[in-house]
C-alpha cells in the first residue's frame, strides 16, 4: 500500500508539473470567442441576399446586379468551377443568362431560399458570411413551377461604403430535383 500512495503521489506532481506550463499558457494567450451575430445583421444580409436573387433571377436587372456585388467578385460552383473573377465577369454571365432566356436557349429560373436553413455570421471588420440551402425551379411559359434542383452556399458579403456587396461565393452540393418532387 505504500508503494501505491507513492506512485500515486508521484503521478500527482507530475501531472501538476506538466500542466502549469499549460495554464500559464492559456491565460497568457486566452481563446476568445468569434463576434455573436446581432438581430440587425441577419436582417441586413437577408435583405441584400434578396435583392440579389431578385435582380439576377426575376428582373435580370443589370444594373441593380452591378450595385449588388464587389469589383473583385468570385464564383465558385461544383459543377462549372470558377465561373467569375470579377463582377464584370459575373455581370457578363447574367446579361447572357438573361438574353439566353429571351431566345429559349437557357430556362426562366426561380431560386427559394430555405429560411430555416441560414446561417449568418459576422466577419469582424470585413462583412459577413451567409450559408444555407436553396432549391431552384424552373419556370415553363403556362406551366405550374418544376423544382429542378437543391444546393447548398456559401456566401461572403462585404459592406463596403455603407452598402452589403456580394464578394464571394460557394455554390455546391447540386442536387436533381427526384421526380415528381416538389
Amino acid at each position: 500500500m505504500p508503494k501505491l500512495l507513492g506512485a500515486l503521489l508521484s503521478i500527482a506532481a507530475l501531472s501538476a508539473t506538466l500542466s502549469a506550463p499549460l495554464s500559464a499558457q492559456a491565460e497568457e494567450h486566452p481563446v476568445v470567442a468569434g463576434p455573436t451575430t446581432p438581430q440587425s445583421l441577419i436582417e441586413e444580409i437577408s435583405a441584400a441576399d434578396r435583392r440579389l436573387f431578385e435582380a439576377v433571377f426575376n428582373r435580370c436587372d443589370l444594373n441593380a446586379s452591378q450595385s449588388l456585388v464587389t469589383e473583385d467578385f468570385e464564383f465558385y460552383h461544383d459543377k462549372w468551377g470558377k465561373t467569375a473573377d470579377s463582377g464584370a465577369e459575373f455581370l457578363k454571365s447574367i446579361r447572357d443568362m438573361c438574353e439566353g432566356r429571351k431566345t429559349g436557349r437557357n430556362i426562366q429560373a426561380r431560386r427559394e431560399l430555405i429560411a430555416d436553413s441560414v446561417r449568418i455570421f459576422p466577419l469582424n471588420n470585413f462583412g459577413a458570411i451567409q450559408t444555407g440551402t436553396h432549391k431552384f425551379y424552373g419556370l415553363p411559359p403556362g406551366k405550374a413551377p418544376v423544382l429542378r434542383e437543391t444546393g447548398q452556399f456559401t456566401h461572403v458579403w462585404q459592406k463596403v461604403s455603407g452598402q452589403w456587396k456580394l464578394a464571394r461565393v460557394l455554390s455546391y452540393d447540386h442536387q436533381p430535383a427526384a421526380e415528381g418532387s416538389e
